[in-house]
């Protein structure tokens, strides 16, 4: 047993409201998703899925007294916020939608999801290539920082100057090696004459640049202002107090997650998963936080994923114990991954509780094969890390009644891991007869026999 050190829950800077008062703040900015979220959980029939087909569109908007371009905005913020869940072309509530008018932490998520999403609320300028969004996108964090840390409004050209910045930054840590020692450059009589064009785009280049971050950030600071984290005035942008308190938030997870005597927030994602496993739920969940908070989300759902699809169940589990802290911004990765045997049980009970289910209640999402999958999966998590007892009593947790109804199915459902399991649990249960039993089906799996 080891114990942990903790320390006081930190205060949020002076001045912030309670989170009753964020809460309605943030009830207002989504005031037009939620209206439009409830219309389409509550319209029958096909027509409600994105993009929005063009007689929704025009029965919402007669229906909610808004123009097409409100409720196509507010269709939007909705998906991103989690208040609505699209099912094939059916639109059903989110379970934050159920729990909007009393629930002051789920209205909180909702919008921080917002923000997290404001790059696909405010479309990108026409014209500018991929990379130079993605590293705009990347770079925003460091912009936000600077105006939570100023605590009142920044003028746009030093915003812009971080922002140049920060992209610089990320160009060398992607640019090739430099020369180094007993390398040298190509000779000049080598390289073809320099042109004036070339000359004349080489002088350009930097202006070119400016112009291109100064698109790129009055892009930013639009898109966050859509969002409701931020207020532009003449020259200067000023910190809504939503925005500061949701950025003040992921400053204070990062600098929780750099203290950690684990030094997770540095870790891989199958070594922060390992360094959670023998935590309590509460602080393993702290942990997925402060590691989470240090990445993109993308990335984050990315290698988590990649870690569930390995050979080690525990990590499988635990990797979608961690894709839960994430929450809405996930689901799509997760659901795209139900065509996957291995991770199809996993994602299903994630879905069923992201969908309001009760954990208790998630299992019966799973088919009995599916059931029985999960439950050999499981085991092998056990047999790998548990202790042998644990394996034993494992076994009460199976759908079937009995251990050679259970054998049966198990022998059937093919998880690459059954030979294994059922050694270990031979070996480890006290029951002569039944250990007999275990042996026999191992055997038989093994040699493909019935």
């Amino acid at each position: 047993m080891t114990t942990r050190r903790t320390r006081p829950a930190p205060r949020p800077p002076e001045g912030t409201p309670p989170r009753a008062e964020l809460a309605r703040q943030a009830r207002a900015v989504l005031a037009d998703a939620v209206r439009i979220a409830h219309w389409a959980a509550g319209t029958p029939g096909p027509g409600t899925a994105a993009p929005l087909a063009a007689h929704a569109l025009e029965r919402a908007a007669t229906a909610l007294e808004l123009s097409p371009a409100q409720v196509r905005a507010g269709w939007d913020r909705a998906r991103l916020a989690g208040l609505v869940e699209l099912h094939g072309d059916t639109a059903r509530p989110g379970w934050r939608l159920r729990a909007w008018d009393r629930d002051d932490s789920a209205v909180l998520r909702g919008w921080v999801a917002l923000f997290d999403a404001w790059s696909l609320v405010h479309a990108a300028p026409e014209g500018i290539e991929a990379g130079a969004v993605a590293e705009a996108v990347e770079a925003v964090p460091q912009v936000l920082s600077l105006l939570q840390l100023s605590a009142g409004s920044v003028t746009v050209p030093a915003l812009l100057d971080l922002l140049g910045q920060r992209v610089a930054e990320l160009q060398e840590e992607r640019c090739e090696v430099p020369l180094g020692p007993g390398r040298t450059a190509p000779a000049a009589s080598a390289a073809p004459a320099e042109t004036a064009a070339d000359q004349a785009a080489a002088t350009a280049g930097p202006a070119r640049s400016a112009d291109l971050n100064a698109l790129l950030l009055d892009w930013a600071l639009e898109g966050l202002a859509a969002v409701g984290a931020l207020t532009l005035g003449q020259g200067h942008a000023t910190l809504t107090p939503l925005g500061n308190w949701a950025v003040w938030v992921k400053l204070e997870q990062i600098c929780v997650a750099a203290q950690s005597p684990a030094g997770n927030i540095e870790q891989s994602a199958a070594d922060m998963l390992l360094g959670c496993a023998r935590l309590t739920p509460g602080p393993a969940r702290d942990e997925y936080r402060a590691w989470l908070a240090a990445r993109t989300v993308g990335s984050a759902v990315a290698e988590l994923l990649a870690v569930a699809r390995g050979e080690d169940a525990l990590l499988r589990g635990l990797a979608f114990e961690a894709l839960r802290v994430v929450g809405a911004p996930a689901e799509p990765e997760v659901r795209a991954v139900l065509a996957e045997p291995s991770l199809r049980p996993y994602a299903l009970l994630w879905l069923a509780e992201y969908e309001g289910n009760d954990p208790d209640d998630a299992q019966d999402v799973l088919s009995r094969e599916e059931a029985t999958w999960l439950w050999v999966d499981t085991a092998a998590a056990v047999a790998d890390h548990g202790e042998t007892g644990l394996l034993v009593r494992h076994l009460d947790s199976a759908v079937q009644g009995t251990v050679p109804a259970l054998l049966d199915e198990v022998r059937a459902v093919g998880h690459p891991r059954t030979v294994q399991v059922l050694v270990a649990l031979a070996a480890a249960h006290p029951d002569p007869a039944l250990a007999k039993a275990v042996r026999r089906a191992a055997f038989q799996v093994h040699t493909g026999g019935a």
